[in-house]
């Protein structure tokens, strides 16, 4: 059994939590509230820090704004890390387009990477809904899933977490292609922003 480390307890944390559960990994969230995993069974909960000591491998699952600060004393070294977060900032989206702070020529991903050298980034599941993160159904045919990093051995690790989870994978390379991979995600969010803003506009 693999011990794998959480960090976050959003539901991006809680899908893929589920999903390690089901393929037999043993799983500990790390989280500043408790509170919010209380209804998920199967996982060890602890601190950030204690997660990262316990695990073979890192999921980090939390608000890009946080995600270099959520690492800061936790245990990276060597470790394969997946950085699941998108650069996405605090104003609201135009038109369903969200807005990013970093620019076309930087990314969150490169940024970890910068900021935790001896860590292993692979950038993934960031460019999907949490409900279809884990045996994702789109009538029988199986997507895709970009990733990208600097360490071929983290991401043949990743290769595997996907394929176990009903993805196929897309390796596009070293982690400079975070900045490509990342704005998938405004992609995919525009449709849904923007019937909710249509929504909104509707009932005033």
């Amino acid at each position: 059994m693999k011990k794998v480390g959480i960090l976050g307890s959003g539901a991006v944390a809680k899908a893929l939590a589920k999903g390690f559960l089901a393929n037999n990994y043993e799983v500990m969230m790390g989280t500043s509230n408790a509170d919010k995993l209380k209804d998920l069974a199967g996982v060890k909960i602890g601190s950030f820090e204690e997660t990262s000591k316990f695990s073979d491998l890192l999921v980090l699952a939390v608000k890009g704004h946080a995600a270099v600060k959520v690492l800061a004393n936790c245990d990276t070294a060597g470790k394969t890390i997946i950085d699941t977060n998108n650069p996405i900032d605090e104003k609201p989206p135009v038109n369903g387009v969200l807005s990013f702070y970093t620019d076309l020529n930087s990314s969150l991903g490169e940024q970890l990477q910068s900021a935790y050298p001896t860590a292993n980034i692979v950038k993934a599941f960031n460019s999907v809904g949490s409900s279809q993160m884990v045996n994702p159904d789109y009538n029988g045919i199986k997507p895709s899933m970009f990733i990208c990093g600097n360490n071929e051995a983290s991401k043949n690790s990743v290769k595997e977490i996907l394929t176990a989870f009903g993805w196929e994978t897309e390796d596009m390379g070293s982690i400079e292609a975070s900045r490509a991979i990342e704005p998938l995600c405004m992609l995919w969010c525009i449709p849904v922003l923007r019937t909710i803003s249509g929504r909104m506009r509707s009932s005033f």
